[in-house]
């Protein structure tokens, strides 16, 4: 039953990435952290305007980007990131982006949630990123019982199929902006109100 609801969020949420280039979305993604969406496109199409691939931002300064990224919030701590994430994949990966979990996990500022995105959308791979919509969603539907982002990602693992471990991120990133949103949720219009423990809950104390 939750790997047909999780098909049916993907079939009326999708998500196209239009941007597949391995170093691109890595740098997108760390754009990403603790802004919207939109800040994040702006602040990327800015830089790769500029700057496009690893060897351009390892020879840069991190203040040389401030103006660039500004929108993305975080700004200075994050061109520190991007310059030296650029550094160490010229360095020591001959300025390609890993596509190894683990040796994503090395790059500063990189966790499991950005790894993981890089890994799909970079690499075509089977990856689960679990980010706060993905784990509050997925706890409000009743699909699992975590407290954390980890624990979510191990247990949506054992209850999907490896070709909705990339979409879903996505979709119930979309999901969770337009419907299932962390205050004041659209429960009423939901397709998935009849399978929803928070609606259930919602329900019974009304």
């Amino acid at each position: 039953m939750i790997e047909e609801l999780a098909r049916e969020i993907i079939r009326r949420f999708p998500r196209d990435h239009k941007e597949k280039d391995p170093f691109k979305v890595l740098i997108s993604t760390v754009l990403s952290q603790r802004t919207r969406d939109e800040n994040t496109e702006r602040a990327s199409t800015k830089l790769f305007k500029v700057y496009r691939t690893p060897e351009d931002l390892a020879k840069v300064k991190p203040e040389d980007l401030y103006e660039l990224i500004k929108e993305s919030g975080m700004y200075k701590q994050k061109a520190e990131r991007i310059v030296e994430i650029s550094k160490i994949i010229v360095e020591k990966y001959n300025g390609k982006v890993p596509s190894d979990l683990e040796e994503l996990l090395k790059l500063p500022g990189v966790g499991r949630k950005t790894a993981n995105i890089v890994l799909w959308v970079g690499f075509g791979k089977p990856a689960l990123a679990v980010d706060t919509h993905v784990h509050r969603i997925s706890n409000r539907l009743g699909w699992v019982k975590t407290k954390t982002p980890e624990e979510t990602e191990k247990k949506l693992k054992k209850l999907l199929t490896k070709d909705l471990w990339g979409p879903i991120n996505g979709s119930m990133v979309e999901f969770g902006r337009k419907v299932c949103r962390p205050v004041n949720p659209k429960c009423e219009e939901c397709f998935l109100k009849k399978h929803c423990e928070f609606y259930r809950k919602r329900g019974k104390e009304r």
